[in-house]
């Protein structure tokens, strides 16, 4: 089932990113902004494949977050047939493949926005991962996927049923989506877009900067526009149920300038990234901006942000090793900033290491919650 299709535009959806939408992250994004989409982190195909200790704590997800999407990266066709047949195992919405990522230790060896150069290698990974889909919806788990592999997710199964997770869905054949860029050291979209419609994935969501620009400068919206041209004619002659939607990224942090891009991209909706680091309310505020241009956004108390930061930090310590609080303390960061003695008191919550320590450092500060 093409979940995209279903969706009500303009879709407003949670941007993955890595080192910041984990499983906390995104369970309180869902609850108290209800993005109408949530993708993962990326997750490494060449780990699944090989069954890493670690990499299988990425695919914890919440009910509360569906529609859910796991997004792969890598360069290998076979390891993104077997990561696909895991996200099947997993009860996931949709696959998405990771072309946009410009990190060095990426792109370098051809992954991510690398991928933008070698077109066919593209082509090549979304029809193996279609493949893998279809072949776990007529046959199950593949043999080829290693025992190393199969206890991890094992493990994970285990994870998400603590947490209420209906992973154990009837079978259903999910869509396969792209997440990319502009272009690769200069904005090639009337080169590179073409080639990834030819594989007709679900969806194809594009980020507004080549991989030379990581993430410096302004998002270009000229070429994000130009994009939805090339798709709303790609789709003309199409039936409804083949028809391609897109997702428009960069540079969304106001329901303001979110309704100005969605007017001039004719896009089918946007991905928010950055902006709801501290504020998973901005989709609401998008939402109601949609309905009402009259519509002022109202800014969260202390109180309330508080309240949302403390329940991510025991969200966050209950799904993680302790040790791997230190992730958190960004989180706090952004949360709590903008008052009197708010500098002094993320110094001082970059050291905690427990919801307990933050607990006493915002009562040190005199700050209830």
């Amino acid at each position: 089932m093409n979940f995209w299709r279903n969706l009500e535009k303009p879709i407003i959806g949670l941007s993955p990113m890595d080192g910041v939408s984990d499983a906390s992250f995104r369970f309180v994004t869902a609850k108290y902004g209800r993005p109408d989409v949530i993708t993962t982190e990326f997750i490494s195909v060449d780990g699944i494949a090989y069954g890493a200790t670690n990499i299988f704590n990425d695919f914890i997800y919440h009910e509360i977050e569906r529609p859910i999407v796991a997004q792969l990266f890598g360069i290998e066709p076979e390891y993104f047939y077997q990561g696909a047949q895991i996200v099947c195992e997993l009860g996931f919405d949709g696959v998405d493949i990771n072309m946009g990522c410009p990190a060095k230790t990426v792109a370098r060896r051809g992954a991510g926005a690398g991928l933008i150069q070698n077109p066919t290698l593209a082509k090549e990974i979304i029809r193996a991962t279609k493949r893998g889909v279809q072949d776990w919806f007529n046959d199950g788990l593949s043999k080829s996927i290693n025992k190393k592999t199969l206890r991890e997710l094992s493990a994970v199964k285990e994870k998400l049923d603590i947490l209420g997770t209906k992973f154990d869905l009837e079978k259903r054949i999910i869509p396969v989506s792209v997440k990319t860029r502009i272009g690769y050291d200069r904005e090639s979209v009337e080169s590179w877009i073409p080639e990834l419609l030819e594989e007709s994935p679900a969806n194809i969501t594009v980020h507004g900067r080549t991989l030379k620009q990581m993430y410096q400068g302004e998002a270009d919206w000229l070429a994000l526009t130009k994009v939805g041209q090339i798709i709303a004619k790609h789709n003309e002659n199409l039936d409804d149920e083949m028809t391609i939607s897109y997702i428009a990224n960069g540079d969304i942090n106001s329901a303001d300038v979110a309704i100005e891009k969605l007017q001039q991209s004719k896009a089918d909706g946007l991905y928010i990234g950055r902006a709801t680091y501290g504020n998973p309310w901005i989709f609401e505020n998008i939402r109601q901006k949609l309905k009402s241009d009259e519509y002022i956004p109202v800014e969260k108390t202390l109180d309330e942000r508080i309240k949302v930061a403390l329940e991510h930090c025991d969200m966050h310590f209950r799904l993680n090793e302790p040790q791997g609080f230190v992730q958190m303390r960004k989180h706090l960061a952004w949360y709590l900033k903008g008052f009197p003695g708010a500098v002094k008191l993320r110094v001082d919550l970059m050291k905690s290491n427990s919801p307990d320590e933050v607990r006493q450092i915002l009562s040190q500060h005199q700050i209830s919650y």
